[in-house]
């Protein structure tokens, strides 16, 4: 297995954690989905993958229909997708990934976070070189041979290929393969698994640490205080840091 699936089974139990989290999110991705493309999905692949995320976590069909609804509207806000960067303690890179209406709000709030919990901001670019950018859709793993489909995905740019495990908590979850490529591929392999007829679960971004540091079980708690302070923000996405995890 590669350095996606050890990074994956370390985040799955944090990602989606909060429902009215992930609704939230998912609401952005509308507007901006939309906002770029139309409402249509038939005709705007970006949006036709966010509807498939607000299903994976059981979005009612009524909160995206009156999502996309109200991101038609000329007078609703867009949303700017902004990465910030920078120091925890103990030297942890962190990135931060934002979706915001109102940068000067975010940035004040993203650096008084840091600052409160002995962190520093750093420019763009200061960590992004330790993390590799990634996209990943999940599919169902019923009738398709992991090997097989390898091959076939290769030639859309997709670089691994694993089994990953239903949710037991949740009864609407089904064993699925979790499919990686480069960020500028995304496009490409959303294109392949549709002209295959594939089931697509959900899809996402990820950015994945190059180095890692180990923490003690006192230093953990240290970062914790800033990363847990920057998941409470709604403006904040995801957070990924440089921590070695737990095995």
């Amino acid at each position: 297995m590669g350095r996606a699936f050890e990074f994956r089974k370390a985040r799955k139990m944090k990602r989606w954690s909060a429902m009215s989290k992930a609704f939230t999110r998912i609401g952005k991705d509308i507007v901006i989905a939309v906002k770029e493309g139309g409402p249509d999905p038939d005709a705007n692949a970006r949006l036709r993958a966010v509807i498939q995320n607000a299903k994976s976590v059981n979005m009612p069909k009524a909160n995206v229909e009156r999502a996309i609804k109200k991101a038609s509207d000329k007078d609703t806000a867009n949303y700017e997708t902004v990465l910030f960067e920078g120091y925890a303690p103990h030297g942890i890179a962190v990135l931060v990934e934002t979706s915001t209406d109102n940068n000067n709000r975010t940035v004040a709030n993203v650096r008084s976070y840091f600052n409160k919990y002995d962190g520093s901001l750093g420019t763009s670019g200061s960590v992004e070189f330790m993390f590799d950018h990634k996209c990943h859709f999940r599919i169902p793993a019923a009738d398709h041979d992991l090997e097989e489909l390898e091959l076939e995905l290769i030639d859309y740019g997709a670089e691994e290929l694993f089994l990953d495990e239903k949710d037991d908590d949740d009864d609407n979850s089904v064993d699925g393969i979790m499919i990686y490529a480069e960020f500028q591929n995304y496009g490409a392999l959303q294109k392949g698994l549709e002209e295959m007829g594939i089931e697509i679960l959900s899809s996402d971004f990820e950015y994945i640490p190059t180095v890692q540091k180990e923490l003690t079980a006192e230093q953990r708690e240290d970062v914790d205080k800033l990363l847990e302070k920057l998941d409470e923000d709604d403006d904040v996405n995801n957070v990924y840091t440089t921590i070695k995890e737990d095995e």
